[in-house]
């Protein structure tokens, strides 16, 4: 087990550094391999933190817009459950240390958006999607709730990502750009829409005291 944990800290930290032109070539050095080691890097990246883009740049790339989107979507998913796992069971002390102040804001709209939320946050492509995996452990929100939103919401929100790794490949090759105009268009509605939710919510936020922290803790964290 040691050596497993072992392991998957040295992928993160490789993974962090590497070059995007160095994954796509090991990637497809993989063969038919290549979507489950596609899958495994996306999961061990946010499941650390790291940001998702530009994999989801690469498997547009690598897999073109509808199998990049699949895999894309799964290793993303595999991530959000392991760690809200990890947050509901051993690792809730420690995580509710790290973010602490930040996790109780988002129990607040948990509280009142539930499902509807949990959905509309997975849109917001400026919301760290390993970091919201994490303080979702901590919140309100049932395992339900969670899993269906982030279900409903993950696919949309790497979607325009993917369709821009793919069509930005395919204008290299070919120099047609319509696709890239698309994918563009597309990136820029998720862009303005989850920055009009952003400041909707911070409107809400003004006109509800914040709740005591005390409040939200797990009675078994007192």
């Amino acid at each position: 087990m040691t050596v497993g944990l072992a392991v998957i800290v040295l992928s993160a930290d490789l993974l962090g550094r590497a070059d995007p032109v160095v994954l796509q070539g090991w990637l497809r050095s993989l063969g038919g391999w290549a979507p489950l080691g596609y899958i495994l890097l996306y999961t061990i990246a946010t499941v650390f933190v790291l940001p998702s883009t530009p994999l989801n740049l690469l498997g547009g790339a690598l897999f073109g817009p509808w199998l990049g989107t699949v895999w894309s979507s799964i290793g993303a998913m595999l991530a959000a459950i392991v760690t809200f796992t990890f947050t509901r069971t051993v690792g809730r002390h420690a995580v509710a240390q790290k973010l602490s102040g930040r996790w109780q804001i988002i129990d607040r709209e948990v509280r009142r958006g539930g499902l509807f939320y949990m959905i509309a946050i997975r849109l917001v492509p400026f919301m760290p999607y390993g970091l919201l995996n994490f303080a979702a452990g901590l919140t309100s929100v049932s395992y339900r709730d969670y899993v269906l939103g982030t279900l409903v919401g993950t696919t949309p929100g790497i979607l325009p990502y993917v369709l821009l790794g793919s069509s930005g490949s395919r204008a290299v090759r070919t120099g047609d750009l319509t696709p890239l105009i698309g994918a563009l268009t597309l990136t820029g509605i998720l862009i303005a829409g989850s920055t009009w939710y952003r400041r909707r919510t911070h409107r809400s936020n003004t006109h509800f005291p914040p709740e005591p922290p005390s409040e939200c803790i797990d009675p078994r964290d007192r």
